[in-house]
């Protein structure tokens, strides 16, 4: 019973961690203390439930416990000044059903953790902790990071918000400027955790690319002149436009050669495609989320692997290494250059990115270089390869897939 309700928790908290946060923050002005008090919600959580039962609304549950602790805190105070006596009236006429518009406050909190008296590594970290809900586990391994590292930024970013007294408001247009790409950039990573999970038993999570692509299509409506914003939502409509055929009956992964193409969501990516080409339109050129964009419409418009034009993918990944370099760029593009020229041009690419800092200790490196052993003959060192991968993997879906590709080439 009681593992029950710890899987019930951690799902609540996994779909309505971002609304309840946002809704304390609304309430306090203070992001650290709201995360604080949904923490202090769910272990109250754990204490009743097993014994109540799991409440009908468990999401505003936990939302209206966490508001009368902050008003507990408040009222406990010797002197309370007189915004907090506002505050506290406000929060006990609140009823236990009534939620806050979640549109508008999930948007705002993505923007006060994007705050600019942040740094660009503390922006991510707390967004991607207090609007995906996602652990600091999880969130060091999507960042390729020491957990210490990424506890660290959570804790001095949410101590640097509260002492420059960030309001809790989406910020004025001339504002935007400052906040954009660390927007877009914990948008894109929210979505990528759901379009592949980098921890965990599902390979999908489908919850949090869902609610990475609405903050896509608001952003694209409140600014819809930023070509960087049209072509984030495009590179999101055309990703999930394969959700359906990405994962079989059992939930295993199904990898893109061997995907129904039929099951695609050809609507999603008409509708990504409409938003490169408003990118486009605009005339400031491609930059690494069009980019992006341009590769997965590639993709997203071949009738089959042997028929996607990897050498125009080649291209692409070549441009966005120029604008926005990085060692997973370099060994995407090296699984784009294996398609179009074979696999001993991709295998000089990758053994070339075998020392990069980004890439130790992470599965992708040692998956990709097996394939490509695999492809030219050389059995052995590609069943090494792509167990190590597996070992390394903190995905058991993923883990399990490699595992599989290794036995294959069992001698």
């Amino acid at each position: 019973m009681a593992e029950d309700i710890h899987r019930t928790v951690d799902g609540v908290w996994r779909i309505e961690s971002a609304r309840i946060v946002a809704t304390l923050t609304r309430a306090t002005g203070d992001v650290g203390l709201a995360e604080d008090l949904a923490q202090e919600a769910l272990v109250e959580a754990l204490e009743k439930w097993p014994q109540t039962g799991v409440p009908r609304n468990a999401g505003a549950w936990l939302t209206m416990v966490a508001k009368r602790r902050a008003i507990d805190s408040w009222r406990r105070r010797a002197a309370l000044d007189e915004r907090h006596r506002a505050i506290a009236h406000a929060l006990a006429e609140t009823a236990e059903d009534e939620w806050e518009p979640i549109e508008d406050d999930v948007l705002r909190l993505v923007f006060i953790a994007c705050h600019p008296v942040l740094s660009r590594e503390s922006q991510i970290a707390l967004t991607l902790r207090v609007v995906s809900g996602l652990s600091t586990q999880e969130i060091a391994r999507m960042l390729l990071v020491p957990v210490p590292t990424v506890q660290a930024r959570i804790t001095r970013a949410k101590k640097t918000l509260a002492a420059a007294r960030a309001p809790f408001e989406t910020p004025e247009p001339a504002e935007w400027a400052a906040r954009l790409a660390g927007v877009l950039g914990v948008v894109y990573l929210v979505f990528t955790e759901g379009y592949a999970a980098t921890v965990g038993d599902l390979w999908i999570r489908r919850e949090l690319a869902s609610e990475a692509l609405r903050l896509g299509r608001v952003l694209a409506g409140i600014v819809p002149r930023e070509p960087e914003v049209l072509g984030l939502l495009a590179l999101m409509e055309f990703q999930a436009s394969r959700f359906s055929a990405r994962v079989a009956p059992d939930g295993s992964p199904v990898l893109l050669a061997d995907q129904d193409r039929t099951k695609w969501d050809r609507p999603q990516i008409l509708r990504g495609r409409v938003a490169l080409s408003r990118a486009d339109a605009l005339g400031r050129g491609r930059g690494p989320y069009a980019l992006q964009a341009a590769i997965a419409q590639c993709h997203a418009t071949a009738a089959s692997v042997d028929e996607t034009d990897w050498e125009r993918i080649v291209l692409l990944y070549e441009a966005l290494g120029r604008l926005a370099p990085s060692s997973v760029v370099a060994l995407n593009r090296a699984v784009a250059v294996s398609m179009a020229w074979g696999p001993d041009a991709a295998l000089e690419i990758v053994d070339a990115l075998a020392d990069a800092a980004v890439l130790q200790g992470s599965h992708l490196l040692p998956s990709v270089r097996g394939e490509l052993l695999a492809r030219v003959g050389r059995t052995a060192e590609a069943r090494a390869e792509l167990l190590t991968a597996a070992a390394l993997a903190t995905n058991a879906r993923e883990s399990t897939v490699l595992r599989a590709k290794a036995q294959r080439l069992a001698p």
